[in-house]
């Protein structure tokens, strides 16, 4: 059996930026809650200092061991889809690390082909924030 797809990756572009973030602020993580502050753009921050939540979910893990977590109820809507971290020009949220950059992250979505999501049914859900130990 092939093994089930990633849920989350990084563009090239997103990955320079997020290496770069990472010598400046040290080990950062991501997480996607389709809040107030910036809507569907994936928020960078310096690794334990936001809170994961019980009911989170780890999509997975992308460049410098970067986890990628997201809220119950955005990954209720997101679950079907593979999820590609990029950065454009533009100013995002003051509370992301990228911010001062002149640049943001947002994602990018494509549906899971029929393989891939039986794949993924087969592997059972991602850990959550309560399964989680830091």
């Amino acid at each position: 059996m092939k093994p089930a797809p990633a849920r989350i990756e990084l563009t090239g572009a997103a990955e320079e930026l997020l290496r770069t973030l990472v010598v400046v602020h040290g080990p950062v993580m991501f997480h996607q809650s389709g809040g107030c502050c910036d809507g569907s753009a994936p928020m960078c921050y310096p690794r334990g200092e936001f809170r994961v939540g019980a009911s989170d979910l780890l999509l997975g893990r992308v460049a410098e061991d970067t986890p990628f977590w997201i809220s119950a109820d955005q990954y209720a809507y997101w679950r079907h889809t593979h999820l590609t971290v990029d950065v454009v020009p533009g100013r995002g949220s003051g509370f992301s690390l990228e911010a001062p950059e002149g640049v943001r992250f947002l994602l990018r979505s494509r549906l899971f082909t029929e393989t891939e999501a039986e794949l993924l049914a087969a592997q059972g859900p991602p850990p959550t924030g309560a399964e989680h130990q830091p």
